[in-house]
């Protein structure tokens, strides 16, 4: 799928989810901790792409993540793709096609989902409230490149860039102190989980079994039939889909926030009309 799906898909992701926790485990967030979480999954939901370079000296090219600050995000994504090809190359089979790019291949799997969800808990369990906010501001800009990616192309990288860092220092201003955060590694895991659950529905697949050999191949591409795949960038994609994950996201607001709200209206309008 293309970018703005991915995040898309991540931000509704998590809101359900946080709503099912609400609802069925009585885990409550606060209104803060579901905007992080959601930014984070959204912005996580375009992560696994990073191994999409393209011309980092023009600044063109590359995946929609890759492009979100910049040079510097399309000199990370160069530097991702060839570690993924690196890693392709040595654990190849017989019957492993060779490859003269590493798209698609090791941040597309399961072990790189759990990588950086664990890399994220780490790094927040290890350098507090700090880390933290390092870790918003860098998904917020995902985020940001992903859900609204025709104004991002038209404000340009530093635009993003600003608007992530106020994004960052705000939500600076709000954290509690320091803490472990162990919800952003989860956030993160499950945007690139969702990421390769949108990119195995269509045709390309994504080696979802990596690292288990099947046969002589160790990087089998699973993906649905051409006659049920997602085109890419096609009506039910930019159409179907991504008004069934606005309309999700847009309803597991509403069911958790609005209840309180409506409450809270009530109990006001009892208070000025009490005797």
């Amino acid at each position: 799928m293309m970018g703005p799906s991915h995040a898309l898909s991540g931000a509704a992701a998590w809101l359900a989810g946080s709503w099912a926790l609400d609802h069925f485990a009585g885990y409550s967030q606060s209104p803060l901790a579901v905007a992080v979480g959601t930014t984070v999954c959204a912005g996580g939901a375009l992560l696994p792409d990073l191994d999409l370079s393209g011309k980092v000296t023009r600044n063109k090219g590359g995946a929609t993540v890759a492009r979100t600050f910049g040079v510097f995000s399309l000199f990370a994504a160069e530097v991702i793709e060839k570690i993924s090809l690196g890693i392709y190359t040595a654990t190849r089979l017989s019957r492993d096609p060779r490859r003269n790019n590493g798209h698609r291949t090791f941040t597309h799997t399961l072990p790189f989902a759990a990588l950086v969800g664990w890399g994220t808990t780490a790094l927040a369990t290890h350098y507090g409230k700090w880390a933290v906010v390092g870790i918003i501001f860098f998904m917020a800009g995902l985020a940001l490149r992903g859900l609204f990616d025709e104004w991002a192309e038209k404000a340009g990288w530093v635009i993003v860039t600003i608007c992530s860092g106020v994004i960052a220092w705000l939500t600076a201003a709000s954290l509690p102190g320091d803490r472990g955060y162990p919800m952003l590694g989860f956030a993160v895991g499950v945007g690139c989980f969702v990421h390769l659950m949108g990119d195995i529905i269509t045709s390309a697949g994504v080696p979802i079994l990596w690292p288990i050999p099947t046969g002589r191949r160790m990087w089998r591409m699973i993906g649905v039939p051409n006659g049920l795949a997602v085109r890419v960038g096609g009506k039910t994609e930019t159409i179907v889909l991504r008004t069934a994950f606005t309309a999700i996201a847009v309803v597991s607001i509403a069911a958790m926030f609005a209840p309180g709200l409506l409450h809270r209206f009530e109990l006001d309008t009892w208070a000025d009309n009490a005797p």
